[in-house]
């Protein structure tokens, strides 16, 4: 079968696409014939979640697909469901599921449109739930809120109740995001935003903030912070990994910070929430609620041009490579 591997040299990151052979699902695994991946930053981009210290490795980290194999102890999963679920080796023609992660694909969605669910969405869940403790009527701040994340958080945030308010350096992106749900757009890539943001929220401040962006912002993040408020970290795509920490705002304000990676985690702890995540939000995919904002579908052997848009940061959502329609 045919898989992209990302090999990393001199501090960059660089696609090479490789004849392997077709993996074989072991227990709790099944293999998936994929039909689309989607591209996430932190592992594309040398500096922004991706190791540069040199290597190779399966590129891509979640997808959808029909399962065309099982392995032992799956459960209720049957050859020829149609699944999404994160992945290690996406952008390749197969690639293994661990039936702990997978979900089904709602039938309202396209495999390019459930290819963008599982990471991001799964994310942006751990941001603004099993984290964040959103409620409905909260206010939610979201840093970058024209990337993946930033609109998947913006749209479950609309389904649990919350009001948002969303930073770009983009105007036209803002106003894209207007039906979303977006009630409040702020067009600024500096750290320039908290009177705004107090303004907005009554003079209260926002009871959780996703940063996407990094340090640049993490001070003025904490000065729209509203007591008892909460800050996900999520990446840095401003490149800048340290930031000051107002101390006495942190002690009197009853203030939570936290990340969300999964770096770490072990496989049981990267599944943990699915099942939440599935009884909880799956069912605002099936009845439309939530459509995956995706900005544009490349074929599977233009990775390197999908991976260009990611890098030039003009895309709004979700970029998808499609694989099932390639030669």
């Amino acid at each position: 079968m045919k898989s992209y591997w990302m090999n990393i040299s001199n501090g960059q990151g660089h696609m090479e696409l490789r004849e392997v052979d077709v993996p074989v699902p072991g227990p709790g695994q099944v293999l998936v014939k994929l039909h689309a991946a989607s591209l996430n930053r932190g592992e594309l981009i040398v500096g922004q979640g991706l190791n540069g210290l040199g290597g190779s490795k399966p590129a891509g980290m979640e997808g959808a697909g029909q399962i065309v194999q099982l392995g032992g102890d799956t459960g209720i999963w049957q050859v020829g469901d149609r699944v999404m679920g994160r992945c290690p080796g996406a952008f390749a023609e197969y690639a293994l599921m661990d039936v702990r992660e997978i979900m089904p694909v709602p039938a309202q969605l396209s495999f390019e449109e459930a290819a963008s669910i599982p990471l991001t969405f799964l994310v942006g869940y751990d941001l603004l739930v099993l984290q964040g403790h959103l409620q409905p009527g909260q206010w939610l701040l979201i840093n970058g809120v024209s990337s993946g994340v930033g609109v998947a958080c913006l749209q479950m945030a609309k389904v649990l109740g919350a009001k948002v308010i969303g930073t770009s350096g983009s105007q036209a992106k803002l106003d894209l995001l207007k039906p979303l749900g977006l009630d409040v757009g702020l067009c600024t890539r500096a750290a320039d935003f908290h009177q705004d943001v107090w303004q907005a929220t009554d003079q209260k401040g926002a009871n959780l903030v996703v940063n996407t962006v990094g340090g640049t912002v993490f001070a003025e993040n904490m000065r729209c912070m509203a007591f008892q408020g909460r800050m996900g970290f999520v990446g840095y795509v401003d490149g800048t990994l340290e930031a000051s920490i107002d101390l006495q705002a942190l002690h009197a304000k009853r203030l939570c910070l936290f990340g969300v990676s999964n770096k770490l985690r072990t496989p049981a702890q990267r599944a943990d929430g699915i099942a939440q995540f599935a009884a909880q939000i799956l069912p605002a995919f099936a009845d439309g609620r939530i459509r995956p904002l995706i900005d544009r579908v490349f074929a599977f052997d233009q990775l390197d041009q999908a991976k260009a848009l990611m890098e030039n940061n003009q895309h709004k959502g979700k970029i998808v490579l499609n694989i099932a329609n390639h030669a």
